[in-house]
């Protein structure tokens, strides 16, 4: 269900995002300097009436001041008639004395009310706050900045700075030596696709978006595993398609319900993570893959495979993927470079039979008219000339050395608290909590001691006992202090 426009908030993490700071330089009050920036805000029309703004304690924290300090910039507004306080409805911006100004041409009234339904509240304050200082983000999925091959990326961009630079459009699939360098890449996992039966994507999650607009139709039930990530997004909810979670266990989906859902769902396709699952970091055994794949033929679903975490195993290479056991053209495989070498890159990729891929460019074109000529040449580059491969081996060696320090913290801070699984690849731990918690609450007190959480209703809206934790981003410093004041939270509640 959406949301009501009239409760969007204006977070104060906009203050800081566009470059708003203290300014010792002038001779106002800090209170001033705050009360001045958000009266240009409001009179310029950025916030406009109607818009709710966050509770005082958030702001306070986020700017850096004391409430007290805060609360008296939002007197001197209310006393000037641009913020009034509304019971039980928080602070707003106020509504103009011209009752026409307020009814015409109101963007206020609009938002949210698109078709694609507004991010869940709490991924919406992530996404925020992960750009505030001083948080440790201890659910993050995405490489550390040390981690990522700065040096290396330099270098390349240095030897195309001396060569002609592809500053045009590309062809629908995308840039033909990107494609050629992935269909090689491909073939050392066993995935055989000509560049014909690629396209590039701006991220994997543009391939979500894409199929659903595209391949599904309204109304069509999707299956998956549940928890999954795609409940924390809303790609295929906002185009009409009904998700439908499968349980899971140690060897990944569990397959025998698969065909009395597809029968009672009428189910157009299963979504899966089979490697490295995303939340739970659970890696589907190749037993399990074979029965998937056999279930699934016999029943004629089509199966999207996310294979964002396939480079990044940190034990043993593996098992085939999905894609790579496909002989009739059932799997479509979705890749990114986001998880191993730069989320920045932006470029994915879809694989899967032509007509499907035609049919997918098409859709990409009227969208953005096909990813970044440049990106798309410096990615081609990193592939062919044998650098993503050293870099992941690299890369592993961190990872893994991370992931052991982080179970040996969880010994020594929950073992009385709760259970998780040891992952032999990608980035995360699923924390299982001994006892249910509300974890609305447990999100909002870990940012009041410094902590960015993702907790599992994200991932299932009924979940009251997981936590997502990333080895991948916060430093083993910061991961040791994160961990030990969350398990210090978890006993406190």
């Amino acid at each position: 269900m959406k949301s009501n426009p009239a409760n969007h908030v204006a977070s104060i993490q906009e203050l800081v995002t566009d470059g708003w700071k203290p300014d010792s330089s002038l001779a106002l009050p800090l209170h001033i300097q705050i009360s001045n920036y958000i009266q240009a805000k409001i009179r310029s029309g950025a916030w406009p009436a109607g818009m709710r703004l966050a509770a005082q304690r958030d702001l306070a924290r986020q700017l850096g001041v004391n409430r007290s300090t805060l609360v008296s910039a939002l007197g001197q507004l209310t006393a000037l008639g641009l913020i009034e306080g509304r019971r039980g409805g928080g602070t707003r911006v106020a509504l103009s004395n011209d009752a026409h100004s307020n009814r015409a041409g109101n963007w206020n009234d609009y938002v949210e009310e698109g078709i694609h339904y507004p991010n869940l509240p709490t991924i919406q304050a992530i996404n925020r706050l992960e750009f505030t200082k001083g948080l440790i983000r201890l659910g993050t999925g995405e490489l550390s900045p040390e981690l990522l091959p700065n040096e290396t990326m330099k270098s390349i961009l240095a030897d195309l700075s001396r060569q002609s630079l592809p500053l045009s459009y590309e062809e629908p699939l995308g840039s033909l030596q990107l494609r050629t360098a992935i269909s090689k890449e491909l073939s050392n996992i066993g995935i055989h696709a000509a560049p014909s039966s690629i396209l590039i994507l701006s991220g994997a999650l543009q391939g979500l978006q894409l199929i659903g607009q595209g391949l599904l139709p309204r109304g069509s039930t999707l299956l998956l595993e549940k928890p999954s990530y795609l409940y924390s997004i809303h790609s295929f909810q906002s185009v009409g398609v009904k998700l439908y979670g499968l349980p899971m266990d140690s060897e990944g989906l569990m397959t025998q319900g698969i065909e009395a859902e597809v029968h009672r769902t009428k189910a157009s396709l299963l979504y899966t993570i089979p490697t490295y699952h995303n939340p739970t970091g659970i890696l589907m055994t190749e037993e399990r893959r074979h029965l998937l794949m056999n279930t699934t033929r016999a029943l004629g679903l089509p199966i999207l495979e996310d294979g964002a975490y396939q480079d990044l195993w940190l034990d043993n290479p593996p098992p085939p993927s999905l894609k790579a056991m496909d002989r009739e053209g059932r799997v479509l495989h979705l890749g990114t470079l986001s998880k191993t070498v730069s989320p920045g890159l932006r470029i994915g990729w879809a694989v899967g039979p032509e007509p499907v891929i035609r049919r997918l460019a098409d859709i990409k074109m009227q969208s953005d008219y096909g990813s970044s000529s440049l990106s798309q040449l410096l990615a081609a580059k990193w592939l062919e000339e044998g650098y993503h491969a050293r870099h992941c081996e690299v890369l592993r060696m961190e990872l893994r050395r991370r992931r052991d320090a982080v179970l040996d913290m969880l010994s020594t801070h929950f073992g009385h608290l709760a259970s998780w699984n040891r992952p032999t690849g990608g980035f995360y731990i699923w924390l299982s909590l001994n006892k249910p918690l509300p974890l609305t609450k447990l999100f909002k007190a870990a940012l009041e001691v410094g902590l960015l959480l993702n907790t599992g209703d994200l991932y299932n809206r009924s979940d009251a006992r997981h936590l997502r934790l990333s080895y991948a981003y916060a430093s083993l410093t910061e991961l040791e202090i994160g961990i030990k004041r969350l398990a210090e939270l978890v006993s406190s509640f």
